[in-house]
């Protein structure tokens, strides 16, 4: 049998592509499971060290699911169209030498766990309801910034959008479009009042969409520049991370246990809150924002609750670069609704 070759896209994993394939001498073609072309090219068996740690993390059992099953949910490994269950667990096989393995059913291993997501849940009800800056429940802040370390966003769009409602006859100068000044700057999904963040989207349409517009209003949008920062990404953190670039199959099995706390952090920069409960509801995003700007980081990314965009929370406004300001119009405004 001909040997066959895979490449970074059949996981698209960010540790396999950019930390792992390139040391591993790869030649350059199309893959022979995914069909990508012109990308890095490897025998699966290369894998097999990496792909040995993960496994590690599972058990088998009989009311388990199987090895790429686990991996497509808790990692969103194989996530390549053409990955589906039977062309992943074929590869996998072939990394792994064992065609047997991943026929059989496992649960993640027992040993492994976290308690991050209570310690979070049980912080995050006593800052809003009993305690504002002096906490009787405690979270591992050293094992939360190890976790955020993970989340560094990467390849961000080098310009951004911050949209205003147009009320007046001339359109805002650009001096108007940035960041508010720190005694009128009230609280913010990840700002405390008085500590102004600059919010950017990153299209026009997510920066309008964040200002709630009604159709048939007109808003400003300016555009700013913003040079290479350090900024969590919590969009989704079960793809940010990446087993791969762990050294050790427990270190791997407690990432395993804390993704929990990862998704629910991920959440609360999302999640929606009406104005008139924001003063209390966005002071768990507040605090998470103040320890990931101690943690060194420029900003934080996170999902848009209201478009298909992301959101970039500046910690430090001056290091966006003026653009020009545009006029639009708000065509249409879509909602939707689900039974609760």
């Amino acid at each position: 049998m001909a040997k066959r070759f895979c490449c970074p896209e059949c996981f698209d994993d960010h540790g396999l592509r950019d930390d792992i394939f390139p040391t591993l001498d790869p030649e350059q073609g199309t893959c022979d499971f995914c069909g990508t072309a012109d990308t890095q090219l490897i025998e699966p068996s290369r894998l097999f060290d990496y792909f040995g740690m993960l496994v590690n993390v599972y058990k088998p059992s009989e009311e388990g699911k199987l090895l790429v099953e686990w991996m497509k949910d808790d990692w969103q490994l194989f996530s390549h169209q053409r990955m589906d269950i039977a062309h992943a667990s074929e590869l996998l096989g072939e990394i792994l030498d064992n065609k047997e393995i991943v026929r059989c059913n496992f649960s993640p291993a027992a040993i492994y766990i976290s308690e991050g997501l209570a310690q979070w849940d049980n912080l995050r009800d006593e800052m809003m309801y009993s305690n504002r800056w002096f906490f009787d429940k405690a979270i591992d802040l050293d094992r939360l910034k190890e976790l955020l370390d993970m989340l560094l966003a990467r390849a961000l769009p080098r310009k951004w959008y911050r949209a205003r409602i147009h009320t007046e006859e001339e359109i805002f100068p650009i001096e108007q479009m940035r960041a508010p000044p720190k005694r009128r700057s009230s609280h913010g999904r990840a700002n405390p009042a008085g500590i102004p963040y600059l919010y950017l989207g990153s299209l026009p349409d997510t920066a309008v969409a964040e200002i709630r517009p009604h159709a048939g209003e007109y808003a400003c949008v300016a555009n700013f520049t913003i040079p290479e920062i350090k900024a969590a990404d919590l969009r989704n953190p079960r793809k940010r991370v990446s087993p791969f670039i762990l050294d050790d199959a427990s270190k791997i099995g407690q990432l395993h246990a804390d993704l929990p706390l990862l998704e629910r952090l991920g959440e609360e920069l999302t999640r929606p809150v009406q104005p008139t409960g924001a003063a209390i509801d966005y002071i768990p995003s507040q605090y998470l924002c103040e320890f990931i700007k101690k943690c060194g980081f420029d900003g934080v990314v996170y999902r848009s609750s209201v478009s298909d965009g992301i959101n970039l929370a500046l910690f430090d406004p001056t290091q966006a670069i003026d653009g020009n300001v545009v006029l639009y119009s708000v065509a249409k405004v879509s909602v939707q609704v689900e039974p609760k």
